[in-house]
């Protein structure tokens, strides 16, 4: 596949100031997020809550690409139409989730790889087959006072490096998430050193692996303190996290990524809006790339929680779900306020 195309469909996703939604969730990770709101957990409940997300009026007004799981992609709407034909004929391109998860490190307490490489470059194959033009791996980082290790760091690193390679072979741009998790009591401070130090290790890996960064995206954890922090609230602060954040992105992210997606990881929807906006309200002029979103629970959940299962409520969880989607463009812009909240709705 030549460099001109992934470039082309790299920014294809970054265009029209639109971002990812991320609706890859495994089917126990989803059977969990039904369990706690009663929802059966059923092939067809999950089928029939991607397909409220698929089928969403105005969708790809603020969404460019959505990620899918190997299960989503392979369901087909009530009318018969595959998900990944409904999404490319609404304009939203389709991408695929292909590591198969995190298991422990071996030698490692505490510290988890991400697997999958075997076979992928058969299933990048069949996935492109399917419609899939982009593609998503997952590391995750666990953080303390001692955590991570080299070794982790450089495990996940090399994954990550290895998956962006086929993946461009096959003709799909790459998105690469090293996720330094939010769990834990960590400050801001060690959540910045970690993420830089995870970041450099993941260019020098795909430097090491000849992947061609005009042609990937990057989805990386924002700059948070651990959700146990007894850090002060005020470290938290959306231009203090907005701070972290871009300086450390501005250190390890090379200008010759054409964008960077920033995940969720557990914020409540409208933090990580007023998180991303004060980002690129205050530092668009000086990043070399474009600053997004990918998120799956901060554009997800209002409408999971409205849906709750019921057919009679997909109008209105399927507003809940443009709404997000809304909000998080304006983000993009810089213009997010409390009153996007209120406009949006209307």
């Amino acid at each position: 596949m030549s460099g001109q195309t992934l470039r082309t469909t790299a920014a294809a996703l970054l265009g029209g100031d639109k971002g990812l939604l991320a609706m890859d969730e495994s089917n126990p990770t989803c059977n969990k997020r039904f369990a706690a709101l009663g929802i059966p957990q059923t092939e067809e409940s999950r089928r029939a809550w991607r397909e409220l997300i698929v089928t969403t009026p105005g969708l790809a007004n603020s969404i460019s690409g959505v990620i899918l799981y190997d299960e989503t992609i392979h369901q087909r709407l009530q009318d018969g139409r595959p998900f990944s034909k409904a999404l490319a004929d609404a304009g939203i391109m389709v991408g695929i989730k292909v590591d198969v998860g995190a298991k422990a490190l071996a030698g490692y307490a505490g510290e988890m790889v991400t697997e999958g490489l075997d076979g992928l470059r058969e299933r990048l194959v069949a996935y492109a087959a399917l419609g899939a033009r982009f593609a998503k791996w997952r590391a995750v980082i666990a953080i303390d006072e001692r955590l991570p290790s080299d070794a982790c760091i450089a495990a996940n690193a090399h994954a990550l490096a290895r998956y962006a390679s086929l993946c461009q072979e096959a003709g799909l741009v790459p998105i690469v998430e090293p996720e330094v998790l939010m769990t834990g009591g960590h400050t801001l401070q060690r959540c910045a050193q970690v993420t830089a130090q995870v970041l450099h290790e993941v260019f020098a890996q795909l430097h090491v692996q000849n992947v061609l960064l005009e042609g990937l995206l990057l989805k990386p954890n924002m700059v948070l303190p651990g959700l146990d922090s007894t850090q002060p609230d005020s470290a938290a602060d959306v231009n203090d996290v907005a701070d972290a954040t871009v300086t450390c992105l501005l250190r390890a992210v090379p200008a010759a990524v054409p964008g960077v997606a920033l995940l969720s990881g557990g914020q409540s929807a409208e933090l990580a809006s007023a998180r991303l906006n004060a980002m690129n309200r205050r530092f668009k002029m000086r990043m070399p790339w474009a600053l997004t979103f990918s998120f799956a629970r901060a554009i997800q959940q209002p409408a999971l929680e409205v849906w709750r299962g019921d057919p009679k409520k997909v109008p209105q969880a399927q507003r809940a779900l443009q709404h997000r989607a809304v909000c998080n463009r304006a983000a993009r812009r810089g213009e997010y306020t409390p009153r996007t909240e209120q406009i949006a709705l209307s």
